[in-house]
């Protein structure tokens, strides 16, 4: 690869990685495209030289964001299998500096809501990302019978994903994070 297309390249991921920041802290409809790209050190004009909407921009930091929160996930879970890499993914999840961190976190559970009212490409990115979220889980739940296995993570991500939500909505911080921690026994007990 030439030296400017490897230049072209890596701008555009740290476009994305700025945007998948930014649009999980601030929401999408909050987040116009000179803030992604002042965060990124460039001017608004350049950024239709990467992408061809605001749209597209959105659909691969959204994937980025899941590849992200998946790969964190995975690693906190190491080479533990079964219930005990499957509690790891859990606890980290439900955690409070989750919580408290929604530019590195979950996108599903910072930008849900935006997501479902996305584009056809978006909502497609993070159905994706949910059913890849869904087989991570369902790879750590034993159960003689695969597909029980994957409607218990499908169950257990949804569970995640709303208590999060919610645990970012409620004000009261004991009350947030016994909301966590409550939800968090229950899927445990998958």
């Amino acid at each position: 690869m030439k030296r400017s297309q490897l230049d072209t390249a890596q701008t555009r991921r740290r476009i994305v990685e700025i945007a998948a920041g930014e649009f999980r802290t601030n929401g999408i409809h909050s987040t116009g495209v000179a803030d992604v790209m002042a965060a990124a050190g460039l001017s608004h004009g350049g950024f239709y030289r990467h992408f061809g909407s605001k749209e597209h921009l959105v659909a691969e930091a959204c994937e980025a964001a899941i590849a992200d929160i998946i790969g964190a996930l995975e690693a906190a879970a190491g080479k533990g299998a079964g219930k005990k890499g499957f509690k790891a993914l859990v606890d980290t999840y439900m955690s409070t500096s989750h919580r408290d961190r929604p530019a590195g976190g979950c996108p599903l559970a910072s930008m849900g809501s935006e997501l479902a009212r996305a584009d056809e490409s978006t909502r497609a990115a993070a159905s994706r990302g949910f059913d890849e979220f869904v087989d991570m889980l369902a790879k750590r739940i034993r159960s003689p019978d695969g597909e029980t296995s994957r409607s218990k993570a499908a169950f257990a991500l949804s569970a995640m994903i709303g208590a999060l939500t919610m645990s970012r909505i409620i004000a009261d911080p004991e009350a947030s994070a016994s909301l966590l921690e409550d939800v968090r026994q229950h899927i445990a007990a998958i």
